[in-house]
């Protein structure tokens, strides 16, 4: 099983993003078994409806962030969906508050498993963002193997021009690219974010 995390800040289009990947790696690439794992922090989903709607296998964990108060569940909830599913891919949508470098070293300890992360940066809100949540928002650029820059129809070429630099100061190591996620994404992003490491 592989293991694809999203992290990114509240809004910043995770879901949006997951389903269309699952698709195209359904309908494009033929991968049949991908298992959705959704983590938010309150007690109602509805991100999960959505996913499920679309026929994914979706499991979700409540009640907190898997990177602190849950850290413990996940390896527990990820064994099981391996055990009961058997995905090729498993494809997380951490809450956006977390830091995915804490769930990647989680899963990677725990259970041996190799963790790829992709990172959204929101366009239109990134300087309100990294301002009022720097460490946070920063942390979830720094520890991506691949940022996407999301919403960019919302935003002009300069706005980008100037997210596009400060994502590339935090982590000049990962792929990054802009996308519109309420769009049709190009194939092209998602053969980078799935690329094996």
């Amino acid at each position: 099983m592989k293991i694809l995390l999203v992290g990114g800040f509240l809004g910043s289009g995770k879901t949006s993003f997951i389903l269309q990947l699952a698709h195209y790696m359904a309908e494009k690439m033929g991968i049949a078994n991908i298992a959705v794992l959704e983590n938010e922090i309150g007690e109602l989903s509805i991100d999960d409806k959505l996913i499920k709607g679309s026929g994914f296998e979706v499991r979700s964990l409540f009640s907190g962030c898997v990177c602190c108060s849950m850290a413990g569940e996940l390896p527990v909830t990820i064994h099981t969906i391996e055990k009961e599913i058997h995905p090729d891919w498993l494809l997380m949508e951490a809450t956006g508050l977390a830091f995915p470098d804490s769930i990647r070293d989680n899963i990677e300890f725990s259970l041996g498993i190799t963790c790829r992360i992709c990172s959204l940066a929101d366009a239109k809100r990134w300087d309100r963002i990294i301002q009022a949540m720097n460490e946070l928002v920063s942390d979830q650029i720094a520890s991506a193997d691949v940022v996407l820059i999301n919403k960019i129809d919302l935003v002009d070429e300069e706005t980008l021009k100037r997210v596009e630099e400060s994502v590339r100061n935090i982590n000049s190591k990962a792929y990054v690219s802009p996308m519109c996620a309420g769009n049709e994404i190009p194939e092209g992003i998602f053969e980078e974010v799935l690329r094996e490491v």
